[in-house]
């Protein structure tokens, strides 16, 4: 191809995108530009599949009608640009293509024009989903021409556009906080940032604009908002990675009803202008304590119907091995299996090796045939304990009772809860819909073993909830805090808080973290000044934007809505970052690297 065929100027600029052809357009001339998604040669006649991010359109090449255009579309390849002058034409009947939204015209074309050649492809387009992940990050140009990535990326700009609007609206100011700020080494790891003028000093990427929207309260913006980059450097599963987007929003002299009520809002019109679905409200409202005993996790899955209960009052029987174990404080777990009674005696032995790989001592089956309960336990149970079991359990005829038994409340909630999610899963008793839920009273603090103390559950400027506040000194691992997350289909999709502000509630709350004085001040001494300034009651919550719109378009990892993700390894396969920089760079920033391997700096 020569420099001068790909030139391209008004006459061959396109009239009509090509997903918007269509039969009032019939007889008419059109140009179109797009690629070439599929090209056949069908005894002469040569038909194109011409795309853009509005669809497919069919073009017809005659070498009786244009034989220059024929000539031309010999050569033409996968992905190639071109573009298309022709005349719109009804198909012939019998050739309609109803699976297409072009597919009752074509384009008889006249002449055609290369733009752009395109090397050949390493996968096809259209098969895409069969190739490696990490093959088509390398090629994300490519990958992005795929319809379902052209969708994912409108569902999440239709997404933004209607959070931007809905906040506005309810009287939010967007604010840019920002994105080189100060590291405070409080949960995930920092992304340090070295400062060239400022030697041997790092600004950390935020992990969130948390400081500074409560100062923007101080300041008395009374309600921010801002769709903002954060940034965590953690290990990365299907739904995290180093660097995303969340929807964060701050109010002043608000309870925890205005957020819910404002967030129920926004989650009804972003599914009824996304989806077109009508999303119940209120939301169903728990307890953190409740979500552990029900379900055995702080983010449930509602569509999974059966939920855990307590049998520790059950299995006290006399002559039952677990009587000693609830005696003393253990805790006995039982969770309903629809269906359960047809498990075999290996499908009995994977559960039971499962609740072991997951922390617990074991799992003890228990079946109701037409022949009545068979299982451990049930030998050693008098008429009156075995009606006590039905009516604590609602065991049905062809069920199954799974019961887990631990000294620990929390261990044998958490391993009971996972194989619920799991067996629900593998036995397709997940029901569809959207089942939204609050949690709400999580615990203030919990104990870290390795580093023996106590660290925030959410974040350490969190509120504790008014009736515990007595309790933060004396004994604060049963202190409440005023925190919420939204759950949706068992994923949390946003966390919030009402926050401490007054500053001697915050310096006692560092104090249990285990922070000196000196530590306290050089990490927050700008914020409890602020706070000493006349700070309003406030609180706020942040939305995971990419995680949200993953569960919009069906998605299975966040990768798949992001444009330009990285990998679970935290690597741009597009770009090659990270990559190493040149000995001069480090030098102007006063940094050594000590890791040797293959670095061209050293």
């Amino acid at each position: 191809m020569s420099v001068s065929e790909g030139l391209f100027g008004e006459a061959w600029k396109r009239t009509v995108k090509c997903g918007e052809v269509g039969l009032p357009l019939s007889g008419k001339p059109v140009v179109l530009n797009g690629w070439l998604r599929r090209r056949r040669d069908l005894g002469g006649i040569i038909f194109l599949e011409l795309w853009d991010y509005t669809g497919l359109v069919q073009v017809v090449i005659n070498p009786e009608v244009a034989p220059l255009a024929h000539e031309k579309a010999k050569d033409v390849r996968s992905e190639y640009v071109l573009a298309v002058k022709g005349r719109v034409s009804p198909r012939p009947e019998g050739t309609e293509n109803p699976d297409m939204p072009t597919g009752q015209v074509e384009v008889v074309a006249e002449d055609i024009q290369v733009l752009a050649p395109s090397k050949p492809l390493p996968f096809e387009i259209n098969e895409a989903d069969r190739v490696d992940e990490n093959l088509r990050l390398k090629h994300r140009f490519l990958d992005l021409r795929r319809d379902r990535m052209q969708h994912n990326l409108r569902v999440r700009s239709a997404a933004a556009l209607f959070t931007r609007s809905y906040f506005s609206e309810n009287g939010f100011l967007e604010v840019e906080t920002p994105m080189l700020t100060k590291s405070t080494p409080e949960g995930a790891r920092d992304f340090l940032v070295p400062s060239r003028v400022n030697p041997g000093k790092f600004f950390a990427l935020p992990q969130s604009p948390q400081i500074f929207k409560q100062i923007l309260m101080v300041s008395g913006c009374d309600r921010y908002f801002q769709i903002v980059k954060c940034f965590r450097d953690e290990d990365l599963r299907a739904d995290r990675q180093p660097e995303f987007t969340q929807v964060d929003l701050e109010m002043s002299f608000i309870t925890e009803e205005d957020v819910f009520s404002l967030l129920e809002g926004y989650v009804k019109g972003l599914f009824s202008h996304v989806l077109g679905e009508d999303i119940p409200t209120p939301f169903k409202r728990i307890t953190w304590r409740e979500a552990m005993d029900l379900y055995g996790s702080d983010k449930p899955d509602l569509r999974i119907p059966s939920h855990m209960v307590d049998l520790s009052s059950v299995m006290a029987f006399e002559g039952s091995p677990l009587k000693s174990l609830v005696e003393e404080g253990g805790t006995v777990k039982g969770l309903r299996l629809q269906g359960g009674a047809k498990l075999s005696r290996k499908d009995v032995s994977n559960l039971e090796a499962r609740a072991v790989e997951l922390g617990a001592k074991g799992l003890a089956v228990i079946q109701r045939t037409q022949e009545g309960l068979k299982g451990p336990f049930v030998k050693g149970m008098d008429e009156g304990a075995r009606e006590k079991l039905l009516e604590v359990s609602a065991l049905e005829e062809g069920d199954a009772l799974l019961v887990l038994a631990d000294k620990s409340w929390r261990l044998a909630c958490e391993v009971l809860g996972t194989i619920r999610l799991e067996v629900s899963r593998s036995l397709g008793l997940v029901e569809d819909g959207w089942r939204f839920l609050w949690v709400v009273d999580f615990p203030l603090f919990e104990w870290d073993e390795e580093q023996g103390r106590c660290v925030s559950v959410h974040h350490p400027f969190t509120s504790p909830k008014l009736d515990d506040l007595e309790k933060l000194e004396s004994d604060p691992l049963s202190v409440r805090s005023r925190a919420y997350d939204l759950v949706l289909n068992g994923s949390e999709v946003g966390g919030g808080s009402i926050r401490i502000h007054h500053p001697a509630v915050q310096e006692k709350v560092f104090k249990v973290l285990g922070f000196s004085e000196e530590q306290l001040r050089d990490r927050f001494g700008f914020l409890l000044d602020a706070l000493s300034y006349g700070t309003p009651p406030h609180g706020g919550l942040a939305v995971g934007f990419d995680r949200l719109v993953m569960m919009l378009c069906g998605a299975k990892s966040i990768r798949e809505v992001m444009a330009f993700p990285k990998t679970q390894r935290a690597q741009c396969l597009l770009s090659g970052a990270p990559s190493w920089v040149d000995k001069s760079q480090l030098d102007e920033l006063y940094i050594a690297s000590t890791f040797k391997e293959d670095n061209p700096a050293d």
